[in-house]
């Protein structure tokens, strides 16, 4: 009301308020008497110049303290905050910041506490909030209320035992401005001990000290930032006054019809007139750029004040100490801001420090947070009865609230690494004749029926929406687990190697080769000339006697040699991967199944298996796109086994889709079931906690300690390292070769005998019955004997064959043609010899068999 009245004078600027309630008042009336509104204490977020145009805020918005209260929480590893503030503008606002800059970091206010403001306030119900603020899980604290409340509540908090060990209390900056401008009695000192406080930061500078001296000189109150701000706001606004002067301008005023007086108040609006150039002076006031006792003064775009900083400091003793800065610019940081400005910012969370604090309870330990609720109560953790793969949890025999297994004593290890007792009782979920759903489970921790869950469960994306998960412990996802049969090598393994579509090429190159070399020798390589069915039989054998580098012809022009390198280095590459093939083949036992893994599997119509309970079945159906009519439920490694054995044909099932770690169990005591394909998940198995659960990071903490350490491989192998297949022979078969896997070879290798001997007989038989009947008529006998016959038979086998069609003349010549002169006659007689030699006994046999000799 004075501020009002004080405006029915002509004003031409106004310096206050010293509430943030009030500025939001008086900003409506500034804006339309156009009158600037300087405030160097109205530290609400919201006075912004969108909604008060001519509200000018000489000091830091609480939208900057409150960021740096949200750094330092971060800072110390916390998530969570229970904050108290004064339920007016100012304590509502400053929250709201407060909220707004702990979610950009993760963190969150898990608890509001709303004071009433000094008209309302009454001790007990201020006694009555702070008693549930004990029983809340968050022990940080963050205090914004006005001093006169603030040591209120800081009086009653230490009567309740919450300024001792464990506690965490960060001040806004009405603690410090009071610790600056007023000394306090040691009892009140005792009441604060360990607080951290924020303060506006102002630069030290000689202008400052000098001020501050004669300040001091003069008797007066201690002089806090605030103090220091208004000084600079006169200052401001007389420089921006002496600039409209010089400007030009001229102080007028006009009156507005709007503004009139009803009734009898103590208002008289009539009387309140419109700054004509106001909006000049405004002006002015933001372009000021001066050097004031606080630092440098200049506004923003935003009319914030450039560079804000807070000091922060720690309450000890009879006083307090500074333990470090906060700045817009580099955050937290033991080095002063004006220092940091001379560098390139810097918001790296490994360059945020402060120096060591005493906490309250007077420890230099780091509090943790946070406390379990409701004055340490028993944690219930819900644990899965399991009827099958009881190695990972199942309840002792005679205690239903105690459990064993490998996931029991991976949370027990991670419990006893932590470094705080943590109360919980096992809470059984499940009526132990089936698994229990794990979504319902976890749903339970959502909707508060469970503190947290343990056991296998997954974490899959449905889940960790709604909870959090520890660190993974056990890395899990889902696999094909099929039946296998050997496949045998049988008689025509040979063939196996090779698809037949890769024989069908290789024989066609061969043969494409073998034409190739035959054009580019035919013209100049007598080995490739000579008769069409000759030259027909050359390219055949040529080309694949290549296939053993037992060609006997030779090439001569370049470019039949060129192709035959190349040809001869790629038949070197083919033989080396068929003998590979083939020896792996006939060496080590083939496995065979007709799925091939998930895609396989999901193409097909035959029923897939899967464990009650897992969410295997919401993938396949959900994700996956597979009829449910396909899916079928199996509770135990028994069902797994009876229904892979029957297979889909007899009611079984063709497959079945399990997490990792159960089916490797499973494996562990079937060896003739095997993994097809790769995991087409990946995920793990961690333990369940409600959303921003403290808990939850401090035993993932423990489990990568557990991993770092060894004991979670130990753990690992009391409970699953079990027993196992025997021996590998049903794998990998003794490299020892059997007769069965070269029947084939074998036969064919007879076949070509036996049909090469009868044709070959064929035409020997058929050259004795032509020439018996002549050798008949030559001796006078119309029959032979059988001796007779069987001795003439005996010399057909017996006799040289001229292969030759032209006789004697062609065989000379072709000795000629490819002898020396000297050479080709000597070699020609000798072999006419031979030939005569040869065939004067064969003569006598066919006569009378008289030896000439």
């Amino acid at each position: 009301m004075a501020a009002l009245q004080f405006m029915e004078t002509d004003t031409i600027a106004i310096i206050g308020p010293q509430s943030s309630v009030v500025a939001h008042i008086i900003s409506h009336v500034a804006n339309e008497l156009q009158v600037p509104l300087l405030s160097f204490a109205a530290t609400d977020p919201t006075l912004d110049s969108l909604q008060f145009p001519f509200f000018v805020r000489t000091t830091h918005s609480d939208a900057y303290q409150m960021a740096a209260v949200a750094e330092m929480v971060d800072y110390y590893n916390w998530k969570q905050v229970t904050a108290i503030y004064i339920d007016d503008d100012y304590g509502r606002n400053g929250l709201s910041a407060l909220g707004d800059k702990l979610a950009e970091r993760r963190c969150k206010i898990s608890y509001k506490v709303g004071i009433p403001p000094e008209s309302g306030a009454n001790s007990s119900d201020t006694m009555d909030l702070l008693v549930k603020v004990a029983m809340m899980e968050s022990r940080v604290i963050v205090l914004h209320v006005y001093p006169q409340k603030g040591f209120e509540i800081f009086s009653m908090a230490n009567y309740l035992g919450m300024m001792g060990n464990g506690y965490v209390w960060i001040a806004t900056d009405w603690l410090s401005s009071v610790l600056d401008s007023t000394p306090l009695d040691s009892d009140t000192m005792e009441k604060i001990q360990g607080a951290l406080v924020l303060r506006q930061h102002t630069a030290d500078s000689d202008r400052k000290k000098a001020f501050v001296s004669r300040w001091n000189s003069g008797g007066f109150p201690g002089l806090n930032s605030y103090g220091l701000f208004a000084y600079d706001s006169v200052w401001l606004v007389a420089q921006a006054i002496d600039k409209f002067f010089n400007q030009g301008g001229v102080i007028s005023f006009s009156n507005d019809s709007r503004l009139s007086t009803g009734g009898d108040s103590n208002l008289h609006l009539d009387a309140m007139s419109i700054f004509n150039d106001g909006k000049l002076l405004l002006g002015n006031i933001l372009q000021g750029d001066v050097v004031g006792l606080t630092g440098r003064i200049k506004f923003e775009p935003d009319r914030s004040l450039t560079l804000p900083a807070y000091d922060v400091i720690n309450v000890v003793g009879t006083g307090f100490r500074r333990v470090g800065y906060w700045s817009n610019y580099s955050g937290l940081s033991t080095v002063t801001p004006e220092t940091l400005y001379m560098s390139p910012p810097n918001r790296s969370s490994a360059d945020q420090q402060l120096y060591s604090v005493i906490w309250p309870g007077e420890t230099s330990v780091k509090p943790r947070g946070w406390v379990f609720p409701n004055n340490g109560k028993q944690l219930r953790i819900g644990v899965p009865i399991r009827v099958s793969f009881k190695e990972f949890v199942s309840p002792v025999r005679g205690t239903p609230d105690k459990f064993q297994g490998f996931c029991i004593d991976v949370f027990t290890a991670a419990v006893n690494l932590l470094q705080y007792p943590v109360p919980y009782q096992f809470v059984p979920v499940g009526d132990g004749k089936k698994n229990p759903s794990y979504m319902d489970i976890v749903n339970s921790v959502y909707n508060g029926v469970l503190d947290a869950a343990i056991g296998d469960i997954a974490i899959v994306t449905n889940r960790t929406k709604i909870v959090d998960f520890s660190q993974p412990y056990v890395a899990s996802g889902l696999v094909v687990v099929v039946p296998f049969r050997k496949m045998n090598t049988g008689a025509w393994a040979f063939l196996r190697p090779f698809s037949p579509l890769m024989w069908i090429v290789t024989g066609c190159f061969f043969l494409a080769v073998g034409i190739v070399v035959w054009v580019l020798e035919h013209r100049i390589n007598d080995e490739f000339r000579g008769p069409p069915k000759r030259q027909m039989i050359t390219v055949l054998w040529f080309s694949l006697s290549t296939l053993f580098f037992a060609h006997r012809e030779n090439t001569v022009s370049a470019l039949g040699r060129m192709v035959l390198l190349i040809w001869l280095f790629v038949v070197l590459i083919i033989n080396s991967s068929y003998t590979a093939s083939l020896t792996s083949i006939l060496t080590v036992q083939q496995l065979f199944s007709p799925i091939k893994g998930i895609e396989s599997l999901k193409e097909g119509n035959d029923p897939i298996g899967y464990q009650t309970g897992s969410f295997a079945e919401y993938y396949l159906g959900e994700e996956l796109r597979i009829p449910k009519s396909r899916l079928i439920e199996l509770g135990s490694p028994e069902e797994y086994a009876a229904a892979l054995q029957k297979g889909p044909k007899n009611g079984g099932v063709a497959a079945i889709v399990d997490e990792l770690p159960y089916v490797e169990l499973f494996l562990a005591s079937q060896c003739t079931f095997r993994i097809v394909g790769q995991e087409f998940t990946k995920s793990g198995w961690g333990f369940a906690f409600p959303r921003d659960s403290p808990l939850a990071v401090d035993i993932s903490t423990a489990i990568l300690e557990l991993s770092e350490n060894g004991d979670l491989q130990r753990i690992h192998d009391k409970w699953l390292a079990g027993s196992s297949c025997s021996s590998e022979t049903s794998e990998i078969e003794s490299d020892r070769l059997h007769l069965k896997s070269f029947i084939g070879l074998f036969l064919i290798c007879g076949v070509a005998c036996f049909v090469a001997l009868v044709i070959y007989f064929v035409q020997v038989i058929r050259k004795l019955y032509r020439s018996e009947p002549n050798e008949a008529i030559e001796s006078g006998q119309g029959s032979s004997s059988r001796s007779r016959s069987i001795h003439r038979l005996l010399s057909i086998m017996d006799e040289k064959k001229d292969t030759s069609k032209k006789g004697r003349g062609s065989k000379r010549r072709k000795l000629e043609t490819s002898l020396s002169d000297s050479s080709r006659v000597g070699e020609f007689e000798k072999n006419e010899r031979r030939e005569v030699e040869m065939e004067i006994p064969r003569r006598n046999m066919n006569g009378n068999g008289i030896n000439p000799e």
